[in-house]
């Protein structure tokens, strides 16, 4: 199982913030095929958003497993792209999100589980069973940990 979620984070492509686009709502056509330019939306006024895409293993013959092992992956890698942008916010002091992790082992793993406690808002599906997934989590439960986070962030 192991060997399958690495191979699946392995066949997983990268989405960063930051890519300019012309389809700010569906990432997958009516065709099945990812769109090839999208908005991120990253940190608003009151969340953070961030989005994964996850490969399906195309040796496996079982559809389900396609779609199950291509979401999972899809979803570690909206965490992972969710981590870098939390980490990349300034809190009230001036320093960096990543930089009061630093200084706090214990932040940095109450981050971990916040993060994978984000609600999936948008599962998309291509037509080789990959994966987009959009996932939401609050600014208040980063406040909740006490990280100090500006309004205007």
């Amino acid at each position: 199982m192991k060997k399958l979620v690495l191979g699946m984070l392995v066949l997983s492509v990268v989405v960063f913030a930051g890519c300019s686009a012309k389809n700010t709502k569906e990432l997958v056509s009516k065709e099945g095929e990812i769109a090839r330019e999208w908005i991120e939306e990253g940190i608003t006024k009151d969340a953070v958003i961030a989005r994964g895409i996850g490969a399906a293993d195309q040796k496996l013959e079982n559809k389900t497993q396609k779609m199950a092992t291509s979401r999972n992956s899809a979803i570690v890698n909206a965490q992972y792209n969710m981590l870098a942008m939390i980490k990349g916010i300034k809190l009230t002091g001036g320093i960096t999100v990543e930089k009061a992790i630093e200084g706090d082992s214990k932040l940095q793993t109450e981050i971990d589980a916040t993060i994978k406690g984000a609600q999936v808002i948008k599962t998309e599906w291509t037509s080789d069973d990959g994966c987009v997934i959009t996932l939401r989590l609050a600014k208040k439960k980063l406040k909740q940990l006490g990280l100090d986070i500006p309004v205007e962030e």
